[in-house]
């Protein structure tokens, strides 16, 4: 372990939750030893301000429970402590212990499947040091004293942090076996964070990626919400791709990947992953099923063509059928919430609805809740497929700046014929063309 004093870093108490140091000081004002802990320390080294604060003790959750009246107690997988200020959350977790280890007190030891992965890790620790053997990587296993301002670090974390290097603590072979989800958090925090993953850290992913398959749909659900709302969604892809940790979660997606000569549905994953980091960065509020609406497309639009060519089936019940069957399959891996699968369906058939445009239809969509998100997943298509699709989302763009009156005569102008404009250079050379004949013509004339 490696202490660094007060002079050796650069963490202030003023840049601490005022939550936060009221939760340590009466937890070590009860006896207890309380540490900041993981993400919140790493922050304030690099000169960010923490998204949360979160609190580690020797203090089980019931005795945690009976100093805050404002505790409430969440968790299967691990039981936490959620102290609550207003709108802050203080999140306090029991000191971990390594997983075989049964000689203390309040450890329910936890069982591994056959692989190696943790199945129940609720092993309470009593040291600060078994704690930090349970941390993933060395920058998660620095802790913040308030008792006497130093930075307890067990792995090596504040040099990893200075040289760029994201580590896993331990052997990776076991540790990505013990627990799969940790593969994904490297990618998430080597991108987040703009380190480099440290080779042997590395290395073990693509060989160990089929892991997840093993991982609740669930809990991969909670994992990718992070990976792609993160404000860095678009790099993230980039790294599963190369560490062949998307094709588990999203089989069906890297399968139309592969085969796709254009490449259609990468393309429109990046743009929507684009679309949503900036969104992000610039403070605006995103919803996680239109992430999921541009992933799935093509492989939707493609078994809805290939129902069409089965069975004498319209566009509308084609689609319908063809999302039921992507869907299903898809949360079989990744359990996307039904209120987030509904508003997916009615983005892609509104895909079938906006180019019907005559009567009051245009007014009538243009009025929809979901009709922005729709638009915006036309425009992203528009980009991609050209042709019909660009012309269409350029017709809605300019319909929604048009006043009534334009709008209408918009609407009105849909079916009539297009008639091609000559340009003057071709009425120029029509003009040279008919003039012999003209001429010829005025001579007849003048003769009679």
């Amino acid at each position: 372990m490696q202490v660094y004093t007060r002079d050796q870093h650069n963490i202030s108490r003023k840049n601490i939750s005022k939550n936060a140091l009221k939760v340590l000081y009466r937890l070590n004002k009860a006896g207890y030893q309380a540490y900041i802990v993981g993400g919140a320390v790493r922050d304030l080294l690099r000169q960010k301000t923490p998204k949360d604060f979160d609190v580690t003790t020797n203090a089980t959750p019931e005795q945690i429970k009976g100093l805050f009246k404002n505790c409430r107690l969440i968790g299967r997988r691990f039981r936490l402590a959620h102290i609550v200020y207003g709108r802050e959350i203080i999140e306090v977790a029991t000191f971990r212990s390594q997983h075989d280890d049964s000689k203390h007190e309040n450890t329910q030891i936890s069982a591994q499947s056959e692989s190696g992965r943790l199945l129940r890790d609720n092993v309470y620790g009593t040291t600060i040091e078994e704690d930090a053997k349970r941390r993933d990587f060395t920058v998660n296993a620095m802790y913040y004293d308030v008792s006497d301002y130093t930075i307890k670090d067990y792995a090596g974390g504040v040099e990893d942090l200075k040289k760029g290097i994201l580590r896993l603590i331990g052997d990776p072979e076991k540790r990505y076996s013990e627990d799969p989800v940790r593969m994904l958090r490297a990618v998430r925090f080597a991108t987040k964070l703009k380190l480099q993953i440290e080779e042997k850290s590395a290395v073990a992913i693509p060989r160990l990626a089929h892991l997840l398959k093993e991982i609740p749909p669930a809990r991969l659900y909670d994992e990718s919400s992070k990976l792609f709302q993160s404000g860095h969604g678009k790099d993230t892809f980039m790294q599963m791709r190369c560490y062949g940790l998307f094709a588990p979660i999203f089989p069906h997606i890297t399968q139309l990947i592969e085969e796709e000569e254009n490449s259609y549905t990468e393309q429109m994953i990046l743009k929507s992953l684009i679309s949503t980091d900036k969104r992000i960065q610039s403070g605006k509020r995103i919803n996680p099923a239109f992430i999921f609406a541009a992933m799935l497309w093509y492989p939707v639009k493609q078994t809805m063509e290939q129902l069409q060519k089965e069975h004498p089936l319209s566009d509308h019940d084609a689609l319908l059928a063809a999302s039921d069957k992507i869907i299903r399959e898809q949360v079989r891996t990744l359990a996307i919430p039904r209120r987030f699968t509904a508003i997916i369906r009615e983005i892609w058939m509104l895909q079938l609805r906006l180019p019907r445009r005559n009567g009051k239809r245009a007014f009538k969509l243009l009025e929809l809740n979901k009709f922005r998100a729709a638009f915006d997943f036309l425009e992203m298509r528009a980009a991609i497929e050209k042709g019909e699709v660009k012309e269409l989302a350029t017709w809605w763009q300019t319909f929604q700046k048009k006043d009534a009156e334009t709008r209408q005569f918009m609407i009105q102008n849909l079916n009539k014929p297009k008639v091609a404009k000559k340009s003057k250079r071709s009425k120029r050379a029509a003009a040279k063309k008919a003039a012999p004949q003209l001429k010829k013509a005025e001579s007849v004339k003048d003769a009679e």
